[in-house]
């Protein structure tokens, strides 16, 4: 599909430099089945469904479901968790912003912090709304980066924040508050509920987080030439032997997994 994208670059890495573990992903799907009543018949859809962190435990309950997404890379992390590819999962190398199934397809469109990065979301909203059957739910969610990790990651950022190159970019803070999906959904007639599915303790050392870094584990880090992302990073480096302790010092805080739900009627 093109040239390789950001995700194809750290697929190998995704999982480890994320903070949502095996045991919060299965306590996540126990509240999803929950709350959308799910039964053996339930079908999901996961557009941006990347390794499949949100959705494993929902396969290996035998749930049918379906992931697409732009970086075959993320799919083929995703299809080596198993030793045979399971019958009631289907992935799909592909846009998710065309959703390439017949209207009315699934009951529940769940999708994670992705939402900013389709081209025209609009669009893709239409989409999930054609291909959710009447009285699904889509879920629009997100895990919420712990406090002490993001002001970590604000460390950075104000460092990379001194180079010009990185100005001409829109910050994806800034994208995220220009979409309205409560709006778009609320003017289709949908209920929208905000629930918190689960909340954890995450903790990290600072040489932890530097190793996810120095990785180039996320989007930001990308945003540079590898030039100044190594200059940037030496900077990174003696700001923490300056401002903590040591390499070992931990930082904990809390995240939560967050979910805006839409039913339709």
């Amino acid at each position: 599909m093109g040239k390789r994208n950001y995700y194809d670059t750290i697929a190998n890495i995704y999982d480890q430099t994320r903070w949502l573990t095996d045991s919060v992903a299965e306590e996540v799907a126990d509240f999803i089945v929950d709350f959308v009543n799910a039964s053996p018949e339930t079908s999901f859809l996961e557009p941006g469904v990347g390794t499949g962190l949100n959705v494993l435990p929902l396969v290996r309950r035998g749930y049918a479901v379906t992931g697409i997404d732009v970086s075959q890379e993320m799919l083929d992390q995703f299809s080596q968790k198993f030793p045979q590819a399971p019958q009631n999962l289907s992935l799909i190398h592909g846009d998710a912003s065309q959703l390439p199934f017949p209207d009315q397809s699934f009951d529940v469109v769940l999708t994670v912090h992705m939402v900013h990065t389709v081209s025209h979301w609009k669009i893709f909203l239409d989409e999930i709304d054609r291909v959710l059957k009447p009285g699904g739910f889509y879920l629009n969610a997100q895990w919420i980066t712990p406090p002490a990790r993001r002001e970590f990651e604000q460390y950075f950022r104000a460092i990379l924040a001194k180079y010009e190159q990185l100005q001409e970019s829109k910050s994806v803070d800034k994208v995220i508050e220009d979409i309205n999906v409560e709006e778009y959904f609320n003017h289709k007639g949908y209920q929208s509920t905000y629930v918190v599915a689960k909340k954890w303790a995450v903790s990290n050392t600072i040489e932890e987080l530097l190793s996810c870094f120095k990785m180039r584990a996320y989007g930001l880090c990308w945003r540079v030439t590898d030039e100044i992302f190594e200059q940037a990073m030496k900077e990174l480096e003696e700001f923490c032997d300056q401002h903590y302790e040591s390499s070992e010092t931990q930082l904990s805080s809390e995240a939560k997994f967050e979910i805006w739900a839409y039913t339709s009627s």
